[in-house]
């Protein structure tokens, strides 16, 4: 086993080599940590060591191994872990410099069940602060690069994951999802990731809200990201569960793929829409995917629509996932913003951050009524394909008002929050989608599609995605990783 062949490696095969004794967990942690310390300093993407512990676990699970002891599937297996999670005894911060000296007493329930498989978490990926931005900057730990380029962002939030994943840091990571940061990081980064259905996972543990916190907020997921989608499948069967409160009675059994073999599968394309305009580069790049699609079999039909317009499901998802934001708002300012949101599109996102509980309530049942329309959708269709951003990597550009930022969109310049419009979709309606690399631009950064499909059937998204990992060669490898 060659060091190159380690650190590329699916989690899937590494398991299985650690696992048959060709390679021992220290043996893997330690060319993973030589492998950080040698070519993270540009990227900045694992910011906290957990190496004592780490080391701890590796030279147990040698032991369980030479024991002949029952080996779990992720045994011995090194991985990286989003600085949301709290993960035990190792500093976690969420980007705030309120924590920066955080150490949690337990594992957050995503970073519990990996750890239970028999994975060993060894460091920290970076984010925003609170994970509140598709850039990953904070006063903590500073800037993440993307490998692809360094004068952009890998996305945020799960930007430091995203990174570790393209530079072969880790072979698996966790992210967060509330309005696209497990797929946006993945689309930026060139890497791969699963927004699971909402509920399907537990996520107790992660920050926000703040240490302690026991509810789980409207519409934020955990998930898995990696290189492969075998090891997105594995790692969601880990993940899938009830949670703390409904351990006692419930249990979660996710349906097959509506059809096995994927080619088989009924697919739309919502490749662009006037409201949310899509640069060319992006489009072409989904084009492109339909016909490798249609070379190996599958139709796609890029005229069929759900019976709602991509403008009314994002502003239903714009003002609750601004509701469900609102925490980090104090009392002080939510009245401020009632009594005086002002005018223009940062008025429209004040307004929906100090609505009322009726208005929630109205916006909740328009969700449900969107929920019923992609429901009937997906009686005609299996998977609606989209993008996951109107534009690649966009530069870095940390001014502390983000929502007044700019950015530009096939040469257009247009609002920051016009980044989101395509990940309203999915998250309003509590759908599962997968993203994984299907292109580049024009200036060599990775493009993205994200796999939508239907409530609770992950795994008929994983397997479209597997053909169109296979269709379009995986994920590709930034000059700096290799």
């Amino acid at each position: 086993m060659t060091e190159t062949d380690l650190h590329w490696l699916s989690t899937t095969e590494l398991a299985r080599v650690i696992g048959s004794g060709e390679v021992s967990s220290r043996e893997a942690l330690a060319h993973f940590v030589k492998r950080v310390e040698a070519l993270d300093g540009p990227i900045n993407a694992v910011v906290h060591w957990d190496l004592d512990q780490a080391e701890a676990g590796a030279l147990e699970a040698d032991e369980a191994y030479a024991a002949g002891r029952p080996l779990g599937p992720l045994h011995g297996v090194p991985l990286t872990i989003k600085d949301s999670f709290q993960t035990k005894g190792c500093i976690t911060t969420s980007g705030a410099p309120e924590l920066a000296d955080f150490v949690p007493s337990e594992d957050a329930a995503p970073v519990a069940a990996l750890r239970s498989a028999g994975a060993i978490p060894f460091a920290k990926t970076n984010l925003p602060i609170w994970a509140g931005d598709i850039q990953s900057h904070n006063e903590v730990y500073g800037c993440t690069n993307n490998p692809h380029n360094l004068d952009r962002t890998p996305g945020g939030s799960s930007g430091g994951s995203a990174a570790a994943l393209a530079m072969g840091f880790t072979p698996l990571e966790l992210g967060s999802d509330i309005g696209g940061s497990i797929r946006v990081p993945a689309h930026y980064s060139g890497v791969m990731g699963h927004k699971p259905s909402y509920g399907a996972v537990p996520a107790h543990g992660q920050i926000p809200g703040m240490p302690g916190t026991l509810s789980q907020a409207d519409l934020a997921v955990a998930g898995p990201m990696a290189r492969h989608v075998e090891d997105l499948e594995l790692a969601l069967d880990l993940l899938v569960g009830p949670d703390r409160w409904m351990r006692p009675a419930w249990s979660i059994a996710l349906p097959p793929s509506r059809n096995q073999d994927a080619a088989k599968l009924r697919v739309a394309g919502w490749f662009d829409d006037d409201y949310c305009p899509v640069d060319p580069d992006t489009v072409d790049a989904l084009m492109h995917l339909a016909a490798l699609l249609d070379g190996a079999g599958v139709s796609v039909d890029i005229e069929a629509r759900p019976a709602f317009t991509l403008e009314k499901i994002d502003g239903v998802f714009s003002r609750l996932l601004q509701a469900a934001l609102a925490g980090s708002h104090d009392r002080g300012a939510i009245e401020a913003m009632a009594a005086n949101p002002g005018e223009g599109h940062m008025a429209e996102l004040r307004k929906a951050a100090s609505q009322r509980h009726r208005d929630w309530l109205a916006d909740n049942e328009r969700r449900l009524q969107l929920r019923k329309r992609w429901e009937e959708f997906f009686t005609s269709f299996d998977i609606m394909l989209m993008p996951v951003q109107p534009r690649a990597a966009i530069p870095h550009d940390h001014s502390p008002q983000q929502w007044e930022r700019r950015t530009t969109i096939g040469g257009v310049d247009r609002p920051y929050m016009d980044l989101f419009g395509w990940t309203g979709p999915a998250g309003a309606a509590f759908l599962p989608a997968t993203v994984v690399p299907i292109g580049a631009d024009r200036d060599g950064l990775p493009i993205g599609v994200q796999i939508v499909g239907p409530y609770l059937e992950d795994k008929t998204t994983l397997a479209l995605a597997a053909l169109i990992a296979e269709l379009c060669g995986g994920c590709p490898k930034p000059a700096l990783a290799m």
